[in-house]
């Protein structure tokens, strides 16, 4: 069964400025390929992605078109630096919009987004992934989204540290066995929930 990803990278600097986030969600993705899932990113700060919980904004608003291609694929990379401890404010306003999906539904009742999956990437210079990634699956799970084990890869440099993660030689081996496993984890979990879809809800 041919399955999709889509990353949504919530780095703070725009095209064509080099990103840790950038880099990290690129190797899920590239993992996810390992398994046969066909990836594409997005950088969500190169489009006006307007502030509010509505499927579209008006005005020019970008989410609508970026919205289409969440609900097309099977699985959900949000990918986030790590600003004060915290995920970044691009991935705050994804979070908003995405929670817009409670009032859509299918004809039975289910959320359209019942069946898809979503991992978590988190990079930074200080701690924080713990909180950021227990933050973003609480809120995925909310609009439909399906964590599976092991759901998160991170980095996260040492305390006082200028060091980021695209500056480093190489990709320290616990970053890619993490990622590995998540890749694997998200791709079987997509799989049997494509060939399994939930149950109608108790409303239809």
């Amino acid at each position: 069964m041919a399955l999709t990803a889509l990353a949504l990278n919530c780095t703070l600097s725009r095209t064509p400025a080099d990103s840790s986030t950038e880099l990290l969600a690129q190797q899920v993705l590239d993992a996810l390929g390992e398994h046969g899932v066909t990836g594409s990113m997005v950088r969500v700060v190169d489009h006006d992605v307007r502030p509010g919980v509505e499927l579209d904004m008006g005005d020019g608003d970008a989410w609508p078109t970026l919205r289409e291609r969440v609900i097309a694929s099977d699985i959900l990379v949000l990918a986030t630096p790590t600003w004060l401890g915290q995920h970044s404010s691009v991935c705050q306003r994804v979070l908003e919009r995405l929670d817009a999906e409670l009032s859509e539904k299918d004809e039975h009742g289910r959320l359209l987004t019942y069946g898809k999956v979503a991992v978590a990437v988190v990079v930074g210079n200080e701690d924080g992934a713990h909180h950021v990634s227990a933050v973003l699956f609480q809120s995925l799970d909310d609009v439909g989204f399906t964590i599976p084990a092991g759901g998160v890869t991170y980095w996260n440099g040492e305390a006082m540290h200028g060091t980021d993660y695209k500056d480093l030689a190489s990709t320290p081996d616990a970053v890619t066995s993490t990622t590995r496993t998540l890749a694997a984890n998200a791709a079987h979990l997509a799989g049997l929930l494509a060939g399994s879809p939930y149950p109608p809800s108790d409303e239809d």
